[in-house]
């Protein structure tokens, strides 16, 4: 039996009620365990492409101690944590995945020559000839479960793996050493400030703006798994009608979508029903969901590799849009057409917006509801038109739903696209229920449509192209499943 894993529970506050068992117990619980170390694993896909992107960074960032921390867990109250999910950039480098991730590991890439030597500390199984494998209620795996061994967490992730506890030493030793900031309170006392950690946290985001095959694959998986997340909100719907505060029924349906197929959710679900989708960011979902009405519903599923999707539908709640509805719907539609059309390399990233924007100018002024003309309110100094369209309409996508944001504005907003981009194209329109300019049946609509595209040589391709998005095939994709 691996005896790699001491007692941890000297290092960690103890819950405060639980009494020290006695000698006699403690080598009770040691005695009479069948041998369970785990035998035949095999390297995960995405091991030889996170091999090539530590490559990327090692050249980067030559003879210097790389220290990229996976974080711990966040309290939700008192001895509570939320669920645990690992730094992106941790997950970006090792290739770490779902409930294999370990709180408190951190990734070490040490200079060797001209490059670097990868070494994975973290705190590994606690193993039977341990008081921690029943007393430590936060890593112990009567607690919460089996961790990796060592040596089988380095069979997984091909990467020397040392343990947590030998991290200090390697610290203290005075190298040249960078570390991403405000991830581990337990790292950055240890590391000695550098003038190049800013530099560091944007190269390490920078370099996540293309994604490779694995990634392409991994988010569409997330993408199929939420067109289904979808379905189930469309289930849902008569359910949410007949319940108060029934935008939590339409929630719930998604979530659990999200945890059979995935690791969790991508971000905190936006359920909007009625007046509330006119309120960008609405996660407190705790309205009524209406006949008559539209429920905007954005969500996205993280799947076991931490790739998310980000997809919004506007959906009527009866099956059937209103002519008014349909009238502002068909504008955001066109909208966000002529958003995938700009899409090509070369393209600077904030044309998309540009294209978009262009086409709701066009269709406000056309409703009569702006003072100036489209072309007019299209100037960056009038924009009389963001009134109805505040944010926008897109970002990059990838391990987190806002991916890459420590780049630099001239490598994101002003940016130049290039194949392998992944991004939202997410125009909307909203006119606020007191909103006057507009006629009573058009008040109190807010309508989104976002999908997830890839760039491609000769333009984009729209991953999420099987959920229906045009209001006749969202009538009809309704109609399938509720049976009206």
């Amino acid at each position: 039996m691996n005896n790699e894993n001491a007692d941890v529970t000297t290092d960690k506050p103890k819950r405060i009620h639980d009494q020290a068992p006695s000698e006699l117990f403690s080598n009770f619980m040691k005695s009479g365990w069948a041998p369970s170390d785990l035998s035949n694993i095999e390297p995960l896909e995405v091991v030889t492409y996170a091999y090539s992107r530590r490559q990327v960074l090692s050249a980067a960032y030559k003879g210097i101690r790389l220290v990229l921390p996976a974080g711990g867990f966040k309290v939700r109250a008192n001895d509570s944590d939320y669920n645990y999910r690992p730094h992106s950039a941790y997950v970006y480098y090792s290739g770490v995945q779902g409930a294999d991730a370990t709180a408190d590991a951190v990734l070490v890439l040490e200079p060797s020559g001209d490059s670097h030597i990868t070494y994975l500390y973290m705190n590994p199984r606690s193993t039977r000839d341990t008081d921690a494998f029943y007393r430590d209620a936060k890593y112990g795996e009567l607690w919460v479960g089996r961790r990796f061994t060592l040596d089988e967490a380095q069979a997984r992730y091909q990467i020397n793996t040392r343990h947590l506890n030998e991290l200090e030493a390697l610290l203290a030793d005075g190298k040249e050493t960078l570390t991403l900031r405000n991830v581990d309170p337990a790292v950055d006392p240890k590391v000695k400030k550098h003038d190049r950690e800013d530099e560091f946290a944007t190269f390490v985001s920078e370099q996540r703006l293309c994604k490779d095959e694995y990634e392409l694959r991994e988010m569409q998986a997330a993408v199929d798994a939420t067109a289904l997340g979808f379905n189930d909100v469309i289930h849902a719907m008569p359910a949410a009608v007949e319940t108060p505060r029934g935008e939590r029924v339409l929630d719930g349906a998604f979530y659990g979508r999200a945890r059979i197929l995935g690791n969790d959710l991508g971000y905190n679900t936006i359920v909007g029903a009625g007046s509330h989708a006119c309120v960008l960011h609405w996660i407190r979902n705790d309205g009524d969901v209406r006949r008559g009405e539209l429920v905007l519903v954005d969500a996205g599923v993280e799947v076991e590799s931490f790739y998310t999707a980000d997809i919004t539908r506007t959906l009527p709640v009866d099956g059937k849009f209103s002519p008014a509805q349909r009238a502002l719907y068909m504008l955001v539609y066109e909208s966000q057409l002529a958003g995938f059309a700009a899409i090509k390399p070369g393209v600077l990233f904030s044309e998309i917006n540009k294209a978009c924007q262009e086409v709701l100018a066009k269709g406000l002024a056309d409703m009569g509801v702006l003072t100036v003309s489209a072309e007019e309110s299209m100037k960056p100094e009038i924009g009389l038109h963001r009134r109805w369209t505040l944010h926008g309409v897109s970002h990059h996508l990838g391990l987190d739903v806002h991916d890459c944001a420590q780049a630099r504005k001239e490598q994101y907003l002003d940016a130049p696209l290039r194949e392998g981009m992944v991004l939202t194209v997410e125009p909307g329109l909203y006119i606020q229920p007191d909103d006057e300019l507009f006629a009573p049946e058009y008040r109190g609509i807010g309508i989104r449509i976002e999908d997830d595209v890839v760039v491609t040589a000769d333009g984009c391709r729209n991953i999420s192209e099987n959920i229906p998005r045009h209001p006749d095939e969202i009538e009809k994709w309704m109609q399938g499943i509720l049976g009206k």
